[in-house]
Protein backbone atom coordinates (compact mmCIF):
# COMPACT_ATOMS: atom_id res chain seq x y z
CA UNK A 1 0.00 0.00 0.00
CA UNK A 2 0.99 3.96 -0.33
CA UNK A 3 1.88 5.94 2.29
CA UNK A 4 -0.94 8.18 2.68
CA UNK A 5 -1.68 10.14 5.98
CA UNK A 6 -4.59 10.26 8.28
CA UNK A 7 -6.76 13.11 9.92
CA UNK A 8 -7.74 12.80 12.86
CA UNK A 9 -11.50 14.18 13.90
CA UNK A 10 -11.46 15.63 17.86
CA UNK A 11 -14.02 14.35 19.83
CA UNK A 12 -14.03 16.90 22.02
CA UNK A 13 -16.57 19.85 23.05
CA UNK A 14 -17.12 22.24 20.80
CA UNK A 15 -17.28 19.40 18.14
CA UNK A 16 -16.55 20.77 14.82
CA UNK A 17 -18.21 18.49 12.14
CA UNK A 18 -17.59 21.00 9.55
CA UNK A 19 -14.41 20.27 8.56
CA UNK A 20 -15.72 16.63 7.40
CA UNK A 21 -16.15 17.41 3.60
CA UNK A 22 -12.09 18.40 3.43
CA UNK A 23 -11.42 15.53 5.56
CA UNK A 24 -13.71 13.43 2.93
CA UNK A 25 -11.96 14.87 -0.17
CA UNK A 26 -9.40 12.30 -0.90
CA UNK A 27 -6.36 13.83 0.74
CA UNK A 28 -6.94 11.14 3.85
CA UNK A 29 -6.18 7.83 4.30
CA UNK A 30 -8.82 7.38 6.70
CA UNK A 31 -10.71 9.77 9.56
CA UNK A 32 -9.21 8.69 13.53
CA UNK A 33 -11.77 9.14 16.35
CA UNK A 34 -9.79 9.21 19.70
CA UNK A 35 -12.40 7.91 22.14
CA UNK A 36 -11.27 8.99 26.55
CA UNK A 37 -13.22 9.72 29.41
CA UNK A 38 -10.48 12.08 30.18
CA UNK A 39 -7.55 13.49 28.92
CA UNK A 40 -4.21 12.97 29.90
CA UNK A 41 -3.53 16.90 31.13
CA UNK A 42 -3.72 17.20 35.01
CA UNK A 43 -6.27 19.27 36.07
CA UNK A 44 -3.94 21.05 38.38
CA UNK A 45 -2.20 22.90 35.68
CA UNK A 46 -5.19 23.27 33.59
CA UNK A 47 -5.67 26.82 34.63
CA UNK A 48 -4.62 30.62 33.52
CA UNK A 49 -1.83 30.23 35.93
CA UNK A 50 -0.13 27.45 33.49
CA UNK A 51 -1.85 28.20 29.82
CA UNK A 52 -3.90 30.54 27.91
CA UNK A 53 -5.82 27.42 26.73
CA UNK A 54 -7.77 27.52 29.67
CA UNK A 55 -9.15 30.69 29.09
CA UNK A 56 -11.36 29.05 25.97
CA UNK A 57 -12.01 26.02 27.28
CA UNK A 58 -13.03 25.05 31.02
CA UNK A 59 -11.99 21.81 31.36
CA UNK A 60 -9.53 19.27 29.04
CA UNK A 61 -12.04 16.69 29.86
CA UNK A 62 -14.80 17.69 27.84
CA UNK A 63 -15.29 14.64 25.65
CA UNK A 64 -17.20 13.13 23.53
CA UNK A 65 -18.51 9.44 22.76
CA UNK A 66 -16.33 8.19 19.89
CA UNK A 67 -18.62 5.61 18.39
CA UNK A 68 -21.45 8.04 18.90
CA UNK A 69 -19.38 10.69 16.66
CA UNK A 70 -18.55 8.05 14.59
CA UNK A 71 -22.03 7.31 13.55
CA UNK A 72 -22.50 10.89 12.61
CA UNK A 73 -19.23 11.17 10.61
CA UNK A 74 -20.88 8.27 8.85
CA UNK A 75 -23.86 10.28 7.22
CA UNK A 76 -21.46 13.15 6.65
CA UNK A 77 -18.90 11.57 4.59
CA UNK A 78 -19.00 9.34 1.85
CA UNK A 79 -15.18 8.00 0.42
CA UNK A 80 -12.72 7.77 3.74
CA UNK A 81 -12.35 5.20 6.27
CA UNK A 82 -13.61 5.92 10.07
CA UNK A 83 -11.57 4.45 12.46
CA UNK A 84 -11.37 4.57 16.68
CA UNK A 85 -8.25 5.40 17.83
CA UNK A 86 -9.16 3.33 20.20
CA UNK A 87 -12.17 2.29 21.87
CA UNK A 88 -11.07 0.04 25.08
CA UNK A 89 -12.87 -2.96 26.56
CA UNK A 90 -13.04 -2.53 29.68
CA UNK A 91 -15.92 0.04 29.76
CA UNK A 92 -17.88 -1.59 26.68
CA UNK A 93 -18.94 -5.31 27.00
CA UNK A 94 -17.93 -6.70 23.56
CA UNK A 95 -21.15 -7.77 22.50
CA UNK A 96 -22.16 -4.06 22.45
CA UNK A 97 -18.76 -3.35 20.39
CA UNK A 98 -19.55 -5.94 17.63
CA UNK A 99 -22.99 -4.61 17.09
CA UNK A 100 -21.88 -1.04 17.66
CA UNK A 101 -19.27 -1.56 14.73
CA UNK A 102 -22.00 -3.47 12.64
CA UNK A 103 -24.27 -0.59 13.45
CA UNK A 104 -21.85 1.87 11.95
CA UNK A 105 -20.82 -0.48 9.39
CA UNK A 106 -24.35 -0.04 8.03
CA UNK A 107 -24.40 3.97 8.31
CA UNK A 108 -20.82 4.40 6.86
CA UNK A 109 -21.99 1.78 4.14
CA UNK A 110 -18.84 -0.26 4.80
CA UNK A 111 -16.00 2.23 5.81
CA UNK A 112 -16.02 1.87 9.68
CA UNK A 113 -13.05 0.71 11.47
CA UNK A 114 -13.04 -1.08 15.12
CA UNK A 115 -9.85 0.65 16.66
CA UNK A 116 -9.86 -1.35 20.01
CA UNK A 117 -7.01 -0.73 22.65
CA UNK A 118 -7.14 -2.48 26.25
CA UNK A 119 -7.76 0.23 28.03
CA UNK A 120 -5.63 2.93 29.84
CA UNK A 121 -5.91 3.46 34.27
CA UNK A 122 -7.58 7.70 33.58
CA UNK A 123 -10.57 6.13 31.44
CA UNK A 124 -11.70 2.77 33.66
CA UNK A 125 -10.54 2.96 37.31
CA UNK A 126 -12.33 6.30 38.57
CA UNK A 127 -15.68 4.83 37.27
CA UNK A 128 -15.64 2.04 39.31
CA UNK A 129 -14.54 -0.40 36.44
CA UNK A 130 -12.02 -3.33 37.11
CA UNK A 131 -8.92 -2.75 35.73
CA UNK A 132 -6.90 -6.03 36.62
CA UNK A 133 -5.50 -8.12 33.72
CA UNK A 134 -6.24 -5.96 30.95
CA UNK A 135 -4.43 -7.57 28.11
CA UNK A 136 -6.34 -10.92 29.30
CA UNK A 137 -9.80 -9.18 29.08
CA UNK A 138 -8.53 -7.45 26.13
CA UNK A 139 -7.62 -11.48 24.54
CA UNK A 140 -10.98 -12.50 25.24
CA UNK A 141 -13.49 -9.70 24.06
CA UNK A 142 -11.36 -9.79 20.70
CA UNK A 143 -12.40 -13.60 20.77
CA UNK A 144 -15.93 -12.94 22.02
CA UNK A 145 -16.31 -10.26 19.46
CA UNK A 146 -15.74 -12.87 16.38
CA UNK A 147 -17.40 -15.06 17.82
CA UNK A 148 -20.51 -13.63 17.88
CA UNK A 149 -19.79 -12.15 13.74
CA UNK A 150 -19.21 -15.58 12.88
CA UNK A 151 -21.33 -17.92 14.14
CA UNK A 152 -25.18 -18.44 12.99
CA UNK A 153 -27.41 -18.78 15.84
CA UNK A 154 -27.29 -18.83 19.56
CA UNK A 155 -23.96 -19.29 20.76
CA UNK A 156 -22.44 -20.13 24.41
CA UNK A 157 -19.39 -19.43 25.59
CA UNK A 158 -17.94 -19.47 29.25
CA UNK A 159 -14.64 -17.52 29.68
CA UNK A 160 -12.34 -15.78 32.65
CA UNK A 161 -14.15 -12.60 31.87
CA UNK A 162 -17.03 -12.87 29.99
CA UNK A 163 -20.02 -15.53 29.47
CA UNK A 164 -22.43 -15.89 26.73
CA UNK A 165 -25.76 -18.32 26.66
CA UNK A 166 -28.09 -18.40 24.10
CA UNK A 167 -26.41 -15.12 22.61
CA UNK A 168 -26.54 -14.29 19.14
CA UNK A 169 -25.95 -11.45 16.36
CA UNK A 170 -27.86 -11.83 13.15
CA UNK A 171 -27.50 -8.84 12.07
CA UNK A 172 -25.48 -9.21 8.96
CA UNK A 173 -22.37 -7.06 8.09
CA UNK A 174 -22.84 -3.95 5.32
CA UNK A 175 -22.41 -5.52 1.95
CA UNK A 176 -21.10 -8.97 3.63
CA UNK A 177 -18.05 -7.43 4.79
CA UNK A 178 -17.19 -7.53 8.44
CA UNK A 179 -15.74 -4.30 10.02
CA UNK A 180 -11.70 -4.34 9.97
CA UNK A 181 -10.52 -4.59 13.59
CA UNK A 182 -7.21 -2.15 14.00
CA UNK A 183 -5.36 -2.59 17.56
CA UNK A 184 -2.94 -0.19 19.39
CA UNK A 185 -0.65 -2.25 21.35
CA UNK A 186 3.19 -2.18 21.95
CA UNK A 187 4.07 -5.03 24.82
CA UNK A 188 4.85 -8.16 23.96
CA UNK A 189 1.63 -10.55 24.65
CA UNK A 190 0.02 -7.44 22.74
CA UNK A 191 1.61 -7.52 19.93
CA UNK A 192 1.27 -10.95 19.57
CA UNK A 193 -2.48 -10.71 19.75
CA UNK A 194 -2.23 -8.16 16.93
CA UNK A 195 -0.64 -10.48 14.52
CA UNK A 196 -3.22 -13.24 15.33
CA UNK A 197 -6.53 -10.53 15.40
CA UNK A 198 -6.06 -7.62 13.45
CA UNK A 199 -6.20 -6.16 10.48
CA UNK A 200 -4.06 -2.54 11.35
CA UNK A 201 -1.77 -1.50 13.97
CA UNK A 202 -0.90 1.43 16.03
CA UNK A 203 1.65 0.98 18.65
CA UNK A 204 1.18 2.91 21.63
CA UNK A 205 4.65 3.94 21.98
CA UNK A 206 7.57 3.44 19.45
CA UNK A 207 10.34 6.02 20.18
CA UNK A 208 12.91 5.78 17.17
CA UNK A 209 12.49 4.14 13.74
CA UNK A 210 14.07 0.97 15.22
CA UNK A 211 11.46 0.49 17.66
CA UNK A 212 8.98 1.19 15.18
CA UNK A 213 10.20 -1.76 12.58
CA UNK A 214 11.02 -4.57 15.90
CA UNK A 215 7.44 -4.41 16.80
CA UNK A 216 5.68 -4.40 13.40
CA UNK A 217 8.68 -7.39 13.18
CA UNK A 218 6.78 -8.85 16.15
CA UNK A 219 3.58 -8.27 14.37
CA UNK A 220 3.87 -9.85 11.40
CA UNK A 221 5.93 -12.80 12.75
CA UNK A 222 2.97 -13.46 15.08
CA UNK A 223 0.97 -13.55 11.60
CA UNK A 224 2.91 -15.46 10.52
CA UNK A 225 2.66 -18.37 13.21
CA UNK A 226 -1.28 -17.76 13.02
CA UNK A 227 -1.72 -18.52 8.99
CA UNK A 228 -2.23 -14.71 8.79
CA UNK A 229 -0.88 -12.84 5.89
CA UNK A 230 1.50 -10.12 7.56
CA UNK A 231 1.34 -7.94 4.74
CA UNK A 232 -2.53 -7.61 5.35
CA UNK A 233 -2.06 -5.41 8.57
CA UNK A 234 -1.76 -2.02 8.04
CA UNK A 235 0.84 -0.26 9.68
CA UNK A 236 -0.25 3.06 11.19
CA UNK A 237 1.14 5.45 13.60
CA UNK A 238 0.09 8.36 15.67
CA UNK A 239 3.22 10.40 15.91
CA UNK A 240 3.41 13.32 18.12
CA UNK A 241 5.70 16.21 16.96
CA UNK A 242 6.40 19.68 18.14
CA UNK A 243 6.55 21.49 14.81
CA UNK A 244 7.72 25.17 15.06
CA UNK A 245 8.44 27.63 12.51
CA UNK A 246 12.54 28.08 13.69
CA UNK A 247 14.18 27.29 16.57
CA UNK A 248 13.17 30.62 18.76
CA UNK A 249 9.61 29.18 18.42
CA UNK A 250 10.31 25.70 19.92
CA UNK A 251 12.18 27.09 23.08
CA UNK A 252 9.02 28.40 23.91
CA UNK A 253 7.32 25.78 23.03
CA UNK A 254 9.43 23.78 25.50
CA UNK A 255 8.89 25.75 28.22
CA UNK A 256 5.36 25.72 28.13
CA UNK A 257 3.86 23.62 31.20
CA UNK A 258 0.80 21.53 28.89
CA UNK A 259 4.34 20.63 26.74
CA UNK A 260 5.85 19.62 29.28
CA UNK A 261 3.49 17.43 30.93
CA UNK A 262 4.12 14.90 27.94
CA UNK A 263 6.42 13.29 29.64
CA UNK A 264 3.81 11.69 31.94
CA UNK A 265 3.10 9.47 29.03
CA UNK A 266 6.92 8.24 29.35
CA UNK A 267 7.80 5.23 31.51
CA UNK A 268 10.79 6.00 33.36
CA UNK A 269 12.54 3.19 31.90
CA UNK A 270 12.10 4.32 28.88
CA UNK A 271 13.29 7.98 29.58
CA UNK A 272 15.91 6.19 31.30
CA UNK A 273 17.52 3.96 28.14
CA UNK A 274 17.37 8.03 26.37
CA UNK A 275 19.72 8.87 29.42
CA UNK A 276 17.41 10.98 31.73
CA UNK A 277 15.78 9.94 35.32
CA UNK A 278 12.17 11.06 35.07
CA UNK A 279 11.41 13.61 37.24
CA UNK A 280 8.60 11.42 38.23
CA UNK A 281 10.93 8.89 39.96
CA UNK A 282 11.81 5.39 38.81
CA UNK A 283 8.75 3.55 39.30
CA UNK A 284 6.71 5.93 37.01
CA UNK A 285 5.00 3.73 34.39
CA UNK A 286 4.00 6.49 31.88
CA UNK A 287 0.05 6.97 30.94
CA UNK A 288 -0.87 3.95 32.80
CA UNK A 289 0.16 6.41 36.10
CA UNK A 290 -1.53 9.27 35.32
CA UNK A 291 -5.21 10.59 37.45
CA UNK A 292 -5.54 13.72 36.42
CA UNK A 293 -8.05 14.43 39.16
CA UNK A 294 -5.20 13.54 41.87
CA UNK A 295 -1.94 15.13 40.66
CA UNK A 296 -1.76 17.66 43.12
CA UNK A 297 -0.39 21.10 42.34
CA UNK A 298 2.79 20.19 44.74
CA UNK A 299 3.81 17.44 42.63
CA UNK A 300 3.06 19.09 39.48
CA UNK A 301 5.33 21.55 39.82
CA UNK A 302 7.71 19.21 41.08
CA UNK A 303 7.56 17.45 37.94
CA UNK A 304 8.07 20.70 36.04
CA UNK A 305 10.78 21.82 38.08
CA UNK A 306 12.67 18.70 36.89
CA UNK A 307 11.55 18.49 33.32
CA UNK A 308 14.40 19.64 30.98
CA UNK A 309 13.55 20.11 27.07
CA UNK A 310 16.66 17.68 26.19
CA UNK A 311 14.56 14.89 27.96
CA UNK A 312 11.20 16.35 25.75
CA UNK A 313 13.78 16.35 22.61
CA UNK A 314 14.77 12.82 23.25
CA UNK A 315 11.26 11.52 22.56
CA UNK A 316 9.61 13.62 20.39
CA UNK A 317 10.12 14.40 16.97
CA UNK A 318 10.70 18.47 16.76
CA UNK A 319 11.39 21.11 14.30
CA UNK A 320 10.32 22.78 11.15
CA UNK A 321 7.40 20.78 9.38
CA UNK A 322 10.04 20.09 6.74
CA UNK A 323 12.10 18.44 9.24
CA UNK A 324 9.10 16.96 11.21
CA UNK A 325 8.66 15.08 7.84
CA UNK A 326 12.34 13.81 7.22
CA UNK A 327 12.06 12.26 10.84
CA UNK A 328 8.83 10.86 10.32
CA UNK A 329 9.87 9.27 6.78
CA UNK A 330 12.19 7.27 8.78
CA UNK A 331 9.63 5.42 10.41
CA UNK A 332 8.08 5.25 6.60
CA UNK A 333 11.65 3.57 5.94
CA UNK A 334 10.70 1.20 8.89
CA UNK A 335 7.24 -0.11 7.41
CA UNK A 336 4.82 2.39 8.52
CA UNK A 337 2.05 3.37 6.05
CA UNK A 338 -0.49 5.12 7.52
CA UNK A 339 1.10 8.10 9.80
CA UNK A 340 -0.71 10.45 11.59
CA UNK A 341 1.36 13.60 12.53
CA UNK A 342 0.48 15.52 15.78
CA UNK A 343 1.76 18.70 16.65
CA UNK A 344 2.06 18.82 20.09
CA UNK A 345 3.61 22.38 19.81
CA UNK A 346 -0.13 23.29 19.45
CA UNK A 347 -0.18 23.05 23.50
CA UNK A 348 1.88 25.67 24.12
CA UNK A 349 -0.90 28.31 24.03
CA UNK A 350 -3.69 30.10 21.75
CA UNK A 351 -1.05 31.48 19.78
CA UNK A 352 0.90 28.34 18.67
CA UNK A 353 -2.82 26.10 18.56
CA UNK A 354 -4.09 28.35 15.97
CA UNK A 355 -0.58 27.80 13.39
CA UNK A 356 -0.83 23.54 14.55
CA UNK A 357 -3.33 22.79 11.57
CA UNK A 358 -1.29 24.12 8.87
CA UNK A 359 1.93 23.24 10.47
CA UNK A 360 0.31 19.89 10.24
CA UNK A 361 -0.48 20.01 6.46
CA UNK A 362 3.02 21.67 5.73
CA UNK A 363 4.70 18.56 7.02
CA UNK A 364 2.28 15.70 5.21
CA UNK A 365 2.73 17.66 1.98
CA UNK A 366 6.45 17.33 2.52
CA UNK A 367 6.23 13.74 3.81
CA UNK A 368 4.41 12.85 0.86
CA UNK A 369 6.57 14.44 -1.69
CA UNK A 370 9.50 12.65 0.11
CA UNK A 371 7.59 9.23 -0.22
CA UNK A 372 7.31 9.58 -4.09
CA UNK A 373 6.66 6.21 -5.27
CA UNK A 374 7.14 4.07 -1.89
CA UNK A 375 4.59 1.51 -1.12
Amino acid sequence: MKVQPAAYLRTTLPLDLSQLPELDSGRYHSIWLPDHMVSFWPDSIWTPEFTDLATVSPSPHRHLDAMAVAAAAAVLTTNVPLVTSVVDTVRRHPSLLAQSALTIGHLAKGRFVLGLGSGETENTVPYGFDFTKPVSRFEEALHVIRLLWDSDGPVDFDGQFYRLRHARLDTEPYDGRLPPIWIGASGQRTLDIVGRYADGWWPTGAWTPEDYAEKLATVRASADRAGRDPLAITPCYIQVCLIAPDDAALEEILAAPLVKAFLLQVSAPMLRSFGYEHPMGESWRGYQDIDPAVLTRERILEFLAGVQPEMLLSVIPHGTPKQVARIVKDYVDAGLRVPKILDYGGMAGLKYAAASAQHVREAEDELLCLCGDVR
